[in-house]
């Protein structure tokens, strides 16, 4: 039955799990941000608290440690609640084993799994994701990284840039060309930390600054065959798998920041007194603040309905994939426009740093960007689409 939140996709225990994530966001989370923000990282006792309040497991396999749920709901929940500290960095760092885990829990034996996935999900160690190289990123199946069997071994060299956790990974998922051109060569090897050859680098941003992003360095490096996931050279579709949840799942991040800036927006509007009254009293103000909350709903829709029928597979016609590409682009261009209002509405108090309206302006960009950037999204959506 529909919930509080007045939409019929919700139920009781979505509605328990978000009493949940937000306490932990309420109390692990804003008091610190703003140190995390300048550390440029989160620590990583945080993992392990955010797996003992049950979030790091959401929606993983039970062989793995994780925690299986019915639908999508119940991350689009817990992105919200975590929005609220209002850094896209955090998530994007304390969330970063929602890209580089699936493909070992898809593809990796028993053995892997419980080597790899589950110190990860008890919040023991942290995994990164590596296929964005220095030359491209959207075009994986290109991808210049080489693997040379050697025995029980596999010699590794090439680079990765733009990683996510890349600083603090303790296990890397790292797509590597194994074979020939194209995708047919490409296999996923777990790289762990400390292996001789391995070498990384920090990489400063304009946003998300807790998220620490590295670039990886692989000279000579010596990758046990045992840490290949999957069968050699299909290491391709272990990656494509995961792409479309993921890219669900930034749209639900750009929603949900684009929902902080509107609060914070309307709060401000209240409070803040211009020419003797208060700055809401201003028609044009009150214009900006329906045309967000329009947006913001429609994406909020376009959303749930999408993630309902990800959810139900194949008793609704399997994958959306062009519907999916559509969505990321919806709601990160609209985020862009919310946040653009937002600050336009704090005026230059939106322009000091320390707001949430001021992290997540700078933060919108990389959105339109990293999971497949909106020109990319555009294209593979008129492909599927038989534009």
């Amino acid at each position: 039955m529909a919930v509080a939140t007045g939409s019929p996709f919700y139920n009781e225990d979505h509605e328990d799990f978000r009493t949940q994530a937000r306490r932990f966001t309420e109390r692990e989370i804003v008091p610190y941000v703003d140190a995390w923000e300048v550390a440029e990282q989160i620590p990583r006792e945080l993992h392990r608290k955010a797996a003992e309040a049950g979030l790091l497991q959401i929606g993983f396999p039970e062989r793995a440690g994780g925690v299986e749920v019915p639908d999508l709901f119940y991350l689009i929940v817990l992105t919200e609640e975590l929005a609220r500290a209002g850094s896209g960095g955090v998530i994007a760092s304390l969330m970063s084993h929602g890209i580089a885990t699936p493909p070992i829990c898809h593809a990796g034996t028993p053995e892997q799994i419980a080597r790899f996935a589950a110190p990860v999900l008890a919040g023991e160690k942290i995994a990164a994701l590596a296929i964005t190289e220095p030359s491209g990123g959207s075009d994986v199946a290109a991808i210049k990284t080489r693997a040379v069997r050697e025995g029980e071994h596999y010699l590794v060299n090439g680079s990765k840039a733009f990683i996510t956790s890349g600083m603090r990974a303790d296990y890397v998922t790292c797509a590597v060309r194994t074979g020939g051109e194209g995708m047919g060569g490409i296999s996923l090897l777990v790289v762990e930390a400390g292996t001789p050859g391995f070498t990384r680098t920090p990489m400063q941003k304009m946003g998300w600054w807790a998220s620490d992003t590295a670039t990886l360095y692989f000279q000579d490096c010596r990758v046990p065959v045992a840490n290949r996931i999957g069968a050699e050279n299909l290491g391709f579709m272990a990656i494509m798998m995961n792409f479309n949840q993921e890219r669900i799942m930034l749209a639900a991040q750009a929603w949900a920041f684009a929902q902080v800036c509107y609060l914070d927006s309307l709060a401000y509007a209240r409070e803040r007194q211009t020419f003797g009254k208060p700055l809401i009293r201003n028609q044009v103000i009150r214009h900006k603040l329906a045309d967000m909350k329009m947006r913001l709903d429609a994406v909020k829709a376009h959303l749930e309905v999408l993630a309902w029928r990800v959810s139900q597979g194949s008793k609704v016609g399997g994958m959306p994939v062009a519907e999916v590409c559509l969505l990321k682009n919806h709601a990160c261009t609209a985020l862009e426009w919310i946040a653009n209002e937002a600050m336009q509405i704090f005026g230059g108090a939106g322009y000091l740093r320390g707001s949430r309206v001021e992290r997540i302006y700078r933060e919108t960009k990389v959105l339109t960007i990293g999971g497949g950037s909106m020109e990319i999204m555009k294209d593979l959506a008129g492909k599927q689409l038989g534009y």
